[in-house]
């Protein structure tokens, strides 16, 4: 039996004004989710346990059947370990977004979606200037970088720039043990970076400046279970241009392959990332593609874009592999986001999610049609309500789905 799992990160929202009070699900086309929707196991499904934040570290935990009250030690390490790190028991990793700071508000936390050949260049002249035998500062991909510290930070507020944006930065620099000296790094590089050529060169050409780095998500690294021995089964790969996740899947002892072309938005390579998932469909039982782009035209506030997101994400991944699964036989799906990211309030919201789980063996030879709908709306309306996310894979992998014990 293949196992498929498909995470439009994100994709959920809320109600729109301006597209008719529907959200961009709603609004989009998207076929393949709704045959799905009318053939499958349409649940509710709450992936952010109550008290922690909504964030996909904490939600796709959940998904890959992680209890995040459990194993969940900060979004940063989950990072460290997809980059392969060497990070000592003694430190700490945090996230360090490239960010636009002007006139004291926080205008994006992606830096005009910087690219990774600039926003290195950046992160390397802070390690030069910044790093000591206490600290480094590692690149990764556009706007997202790591810097690890020596030092226990559990007591350290950080706030995710991505909450905060629009708003005054000063309510919301780290606060607590330790602050003095995570302020003190992200105020230098206000001055390192003013007048680097690298933002001369943005500038000149219309796009946003980095202004500053930005420190969040810190923790100290984990140790996952390993994916195989929590569910019996051969091991499986997982497909991501984000290291969050790809940091769960090493951490789960999970092949990640590194593929050119995923950028994470819009312009990522969704042929290669499906052309990876089934190549690895050849020798293991599960594979999971995670795409990013839905997640960020809701941080962007932009239903039209995140519209577009959801339909390629449909278009390009779902119906690929949908159809693997139909030809196949004897093979699950599930299709989920992991959270909602409201375009209203371009962050992420905690709320349940709606998750679609199909098996093919019997209705393969169906074909795409037009009933129910892969909704926030259907999946609230649905009897089949899941409490604790970390259940989720348990019950998919099992294919139990008609089971009243499965909905809690």
């Amino acid at each position: 039996m293949k196992n498929i799992v498909l995470i439009g990160d994100g994709m959920a929202d809320w109600p729109i004004p301006s597209l008719g009070d529907r959200t961009p699900l709603e609004a989009a086309s998207t076929p393949n989710l709704d045959f799905l929707a009318e053939n499958g196991h349409l649940v509710e499904v709450h992936t952010v346990p109550e008290g922690m934040p909504p964030g996909s570290d904490v939600a796709i935990l959940s998904i890959m059947g992680y209890d995040p009250n459990k194993w969940y030690t900060g979004r940063a390490p989950l990072e460290a370990a997809s980059m392969g790190l060497n990070v000592p028991e003694s430190a700490s990793v945090f996230r360090c977004n490239t960010v636009t700071v002007q006139n004291g508000s926080m205008v994006d936390y992606a830096a005009d979606h910087i690219t990774t050949t600039e926003s290195t260049e950046l992160i390397d002249s802070v390690d030069e200037a910044l790093s000591t035998s206490q600290l480094k500062f590692y690149p990764g991909i556009s706007y997202r970088h790591l810097m690890v510290i020596e030092g226990d930070y559990p007591e350290l507020q950080c706030t995710p720039p991505h909450d905060i944006l629009g708003k005054s930065i000063d309510s919301y620099l780290p606060q607590g043990n330790g602050q003095e000296i995570i302020r003190e790094l992200m105020e230098k590089s206000v001055s390192l970076w003013k007048k680097h050529p690298v933002n001369i060169k943005r500038e000149s050409e219309g796009h946003l400046p980095a202004t500053q780095i930005w420190l969040w998500g810190q923790g100290k690294m984990p140790q996952l279970e390993s994916f195989k021995n929590m569910f019996q089964m051969d091991t499986g790969i997982i497909i991501s241009a984000v290291d969050l996740v790809k940091g769960i899947g090493k951490l789960a002892k999970l092949t990640v392959p590194d593929i050119p072309g995923l950028t994470g938005y819009l312009d990522t390579d969704y042929e290669a990332k499906v052309s990876a998932a089934l190549e690895g469909l050849k020798q293991y039982e599960f594979a999971l593609i995670h795409v990013e782009a839905p997640d960020e035209c809701g941080h962007q506030g932009r239903p039209d874009l995140k519209i577009r997101a959801i339909e390629e994400f449909d278009e390009k991944v779902i119906g690929p592999m949908l159809e693997y699964a139909r030809n196949h036989g004897e093979c699950r799906l599930m299709v989920l986001p992991d959270h909602p990211t409201p375009c209203a309030i371009r962050t992420h919201a905690a709320e349940p999610i709606p998750a679609v789980m199909i098996e093919f063996s019997d209705i393969s030879k169906k074909t795409l049609c037009s009933g129910k709908r892969f909704t926030e709306k259907n999946a609230r309306l649905s009897e089949h309500k899941i409490k604790f996310g970390h259940e989720l894979m348990g019950y998919f992998l099992r294919g139990n789905w008609n089971s009243e014990s499965l909905y809690n």
